[in-house]
């Protein structure tokens, strides 16, 4: 003969409570959708057109968090989070206007090598930091070219003009 386990009504009630709570809490996080004003994280891999990934979430061992609309990503990126689900996850490339731009020629200074210190000896792909100064922020620059009359110094930022691919994955909602 079988042993029956012998469970009291209030069991049933605290186990249908439960389930039912859970089952609607878990609903009420699945349905959430990012909008502005919410922080969210989220795994991300950005990559260019070649496939080069530039940047990933991995890389600084944990998810990014930022807040929708607060300006602290690139237009394009905030658009394409917006509206996502938790645990959503999202390809996507964006265009030069919706990341970093597009390549500001302004922004491409000739410097004569006369007017420079022998040393270092400056190479094309050296970063350099310009500016700054009391009260004024320094910028980051690229040596592009380097002649014996003069180097060729890009202030743009070094994603500019380029086409990035993202691949994303919205892991929490914050309000």
């Amino acid at each position: 003969m079988r042993n029956l386990i012998l469970v009291s009504p209030p069991f049933y009630f605290i186990l249908f409570f439960y389930l039912t709570f859970l089952g609607s809490l878990s609903q009420t996080f699945a349905d959430e959708i990012a909008k502005k004003g919410d922080r969210v994280t989220i795994d991300y891999e950005g990559s260019l057109e070649d496939g080069t990934v530039f940047d990933n979430s991995k890389s600084h061992d944990k998810p990014f968090q930022f807040v929708i609309g607060s300006g602290q990503v690139i237009p394009g990126f905030d658009k394409a989070v917006t509206g996502m689900k938790v645990m959503e996850e999202k390809k996507f490339t964006l265009q030069p206007t919706e990341a970093y731009g597009e390549i500001n020629q302004k922004l491409i200074h000739k410097v004569m090598r006369s007017g420079l210190p022998p040393k270092p000896e400056p190479k094309a792909g050296m970063g350099l930091m310009m500016g700054g100064g009391p009260g004024k922020a320094s910028r980051r620059a690229t040596i592009t070219e380097v002649t014996k009359e003069y180097i060729l110094i890009d202030m743009n930022h070094s994603l500019a003009g380029k086409s990035l691919t993202f691949a994303i994955k919205l892991i929490k909602i914050s309000n």
